[in-house]
């Protein structure tokens, strides 16, 4: 007997408040980076109506104009105006930054007689599967798209009277693990107010929906081969003109399983955003997933699950393990093993391999961290594939 279920991620757009607060923080990672790529960063935002609140911990030898980058983000993503939910020239901005604590510090520093121990204790998890292109879950993959395509509509004119606010959610049917069908889409896009043009909530609900199915959802769906339903929901509500920060308050790092894979794999907890490397809830997680890729990539496995776990101040991990499902064509413990010697865990030789110093962080503030096919985004790549299958024939 077949095994049948829907599976369901969700994604939202760079003009959710939530993901306003991880562009600012990333922004201002980004800022200091360029300057002294050596900076202890862990940016948190707070946005609310007409008001942005910065703080966090800050060690570093450059120096970031905190007013101009909020202003800046804010632009960017299309918060220029009350009516779309933040005016990126009228918003109050306060900012309460110290350094980081000495007691940290000594235990992530690389200094004579002691190697760079990771920034806190933590566990991180990596995954890759075989469901798209780019090794990510289907449900995840789709939605993020969705958004992506609600942004690029905006900026580009095709739909200007949309704002920048907005969310999706994919359900994805499988049969025997296999995504087989696309089930049920969700869209709220957030619109300015256009009653007046209409006449009355149902004619705009109707025009509404007809464009973003026309604009949105139909191209994106059609590009996953995959069939569905033409049952999809917009602004279930029936209207969603009110948004941004002044409907909702967000905070810095509330949508990490949107960031990762979408529920569909674990996550350690820890948030990503305004976090420079040496916190290893980002450079950890980010390892995390080039193991996973590069063991999918090859074949050795259609799904692969990676967790490894720290203590602060500490080089080595604390655990680590390679985890198939029943996909892989090596046994998990032997498969595990050979991660741990080809591939490097310590935060110090993680951040060297990645390249994490360099600053890319911001675009990394929307639409996932990973399943993202950009030169930036170095743990997406498999070039570790030709050594690990080295290693692999070695052992047989």
């Amino acid at each position: 007997m077949s095994k049948k279920y829907l599976f369901t991620s969700e994604s939202v757009t760079e003009g959710h408040p939530d993901k306003v607060c991880d562009a600012i923080s990333d922004s201002i990672l980004d800022t200091l980076l360029k300057q002294d790529p050596s900076s202890r960063v862990a940016c948190e935002t707070l946005v609310s109506r007409g008001l942005v609140v910065v703080t966090g911990e800050i060690t570093t030898n450059g120096y970031a104009e905190v007013e101009h980058i909020v202003k800046d983000t804010l632009k960017e993503i299309g918060y220029t105006s009350n009516e779309s939910g933040m005016h990126n020239e009228e918003a109050k901005i306060l900012t309460f930054i110290h350094p980081q604590s000495n007691e940290i510090s000594q235990g992530v520093d690389d200094y004579d007689g002691h190697e760079q121990g990771a920034g806190d204790q933590g566990l991180m998890f990596g995954y890759a599967c075989t469901e798209t292109k780019e090794l990510m879950p289907m449900p995840i993959q789709i939605a993020h798209r969705l958004t992506e395509k609600l942004a690029e509509v905006r900026k580009n004119g095709t739909l200007p009277w949309l704002k920048p606010d907005g969310k999706s959610q994919v359900s994805i049917r499988y049969e025997d693990e296999k995504p087989v069908a696309i089930e049920q889409v969700v869209i709220a896009a957030q619109h300015k107010d256009m009653l007046e043009e209409f006449g009355d909530v149902k004619t705009e609900l109707s025009f509404v929906n007809k464009e973003i199915i026309e604009h949105v959802i139909e191209p994106v769906l059609k590009k996953f081969n995959l069939p569905y339903q033409n049952s999809h929901i917009v602004n279930g509500t029936g209207r969603f003109v009110e948004g941004g920060p002044a409907a909702d308050a967000g905070l810095t790092g509330r949508k990490i399983i949107v960031d990762t894979y979408g529920g569909y794999a674990p996550h350690g907890g820890g948030a990503f955003s305004g976090k420079d490397p040496s916190k290893v809830d980002r450079s950890g997680a980010y390892m995390a997933r080039y193991i996973a890729k590069n063991v999918v990539a090859p074949g050795f496995a259609e799904k692969c699950e990676v967790q490894f776990s720290y203590g602060i101040g500490v080089a080595e991990p604390t655990s680590f393990y390679v985890r198939t499902f029943g996909t892989g064509t090596i046994p998990d413990e032997k498969l595990t093993k050979i991660c741990s010697e080809v591939f490097p865990l310590k935060p110090g030789y993680i951040i060297e391999h990645l390249k994490l110093k360099a600053p890319r962080y911001l675009q990394t503030s929307a639409y996932g961290h990973f399943g993202r096919e950009d030169d930036n985004f170095t743990w997406e790549k498999v070039d570790m594939v030709d050594e690990l299958k080295s290693a692999v024939d070695e052992r047989n």
